[in-house]
């Protein structure tokens, strides 16, 4: 019988931390992954994200996620792919950390965004789980770009992105929810990249390349 990483490779993929897991999410992770969410991310009414969606409903919040997961892995082509990567800390699941990529051949440029949940804030643990990913972007996947983007009022997250070696990339208006914000775009290059003083460990990245066309 064909094991599930087999069929799906991304499955067999993890990057390793000093303090965290990255592996991307499975269907048996995403009640851990509802559990996250539900605990608390953001204050009332600062939802950070183009798209509210921690603003639903309790029961709603969970069938909107499994939904989102399951769009991402069947949109999945070597042109245009997003990597929903789980985050674990001592086996609990804590957030999670996009990597997206539209037209990459061409354009070797990723994009990221990511959560953690409340009780996981404030400890360091944003910046090095996406450490995590720019370094697999750029050391695995070859990347030449990546980019992000944050609301102004959103200090937390710019203050990772300029910690790591982000530039600004010019600001734009956007309506977000039900309400006009004013959005920081940043890039980074390899070059500019502000490396952490740990070295990621990768397992599963050649079955996960062949997959995604690399």
């Amino acid at each position: 019988m064909n094991e599930l990483t087999t069929i799906w490779p991304l499955f067999g993929l993890t990057l390793t931390t000093p303090r965290l897991e990255l592996r991307p999410i499975q269907d048996a992770d995403i009640p851990a992954a509802v559990t996250a969410a539900l605990s608390g991310i953001h204050e009332p009414g600062k939802a950070p994200f183009g798209n509210p969606w921690t603003e639903l409903p309790g029961d709603e919040l969970g069938a909107n996620m499994a939904r989102w997961y399951w769009r991402c892995r069947a949109g999945m082509t070597p042109e245009s792919w997003t990597l929903l990567l789980g985050i674990w800390r001592n086996n609990e699941f804590i957030g999670c950390q996009d990597v997206e990529a539209k037209n990459f051949p061409s354009l070797r440029t990723v994009s990221t965004g990511s959560w953690l949940k409340k009780g996981a804030q404030g400890q360091g643990l944003g910046k090095e789980m996406r450490a995590a990913a720019l370094s697999y972007s750029f050391d695995y996947l070859n990347a030449e770009m990546a980019t992000s983007e944050a609301a102004t009022w959103n200090k937390q997250s710019l203050g990772v992105s300029a910690s790591l070696g982000y530039e600004p990339n010019g600001v734009y208006r956007d309506v977000w929810g039900t309400n006009v914000r004013n959005i920081q775009r940043v890039r980074l290059t390899p070059e500019a990249f502000i490396r952490p003083d740990w070295e990621l460990k990768v397992e599963g990245h050649e079955a996960a390349a062949k997959f995604l066309g690399l």
